[in-house]
């Protein structure tokens, strides 16, 4: 079964919006407590946990399309949207470090594309 284009963007769409759980997440941290009066009305947390959602079912989705060992790996971009949403949604710092491993995953990603053709 070759590997639908529909279904790579269907996967990069998946871990952009699966991408912004964790940032809510991270939000709800600030008021999580495990009594239940204040973990319901902790909003982040179920934005947070929709988005995971959502990101979970369109993956699923593109599954239909495609094989698993292409489809797969490109959740690795998860990394890449989060550390770009963290700087954008959370003021977070970015170094050399993480750059580097940006564009390491990214050079991976590539590898394994290329072994899928």
């Amino acid at each position: 079964m070759a590997t639908e284009l529909w279904a790579i963007e269907l996967v990069v769409l998946a871990t952009i919006l699966g991408s912004l759980g964790p940032i809510y997440l991270k939000r709800s941290a600030e008021d999580f407590s495990l009594n239940p009066k204040k973990l319901f009305k902790n909003r982040n947390l179920f934005i947070g946990l929709i988005f995971y959602a959502i990101g979970t079912v369109l993956f699923i989705a593109a599954l239909r399309g495609g094989e698993l060992s292409v489809l797969y790996p490109l959740i690795a971009t998860s990394y890449i949207w989060i550390s770009f949403l963290s700087i954008k949604m959370l003021k977070e710092k970015m170094n050399i470090y993480k750059w580097a491993g940006i564009f390491i995953i990214i050079i991976g990603i590539t590898f394994i594309g290329f072994g899928s053709v």
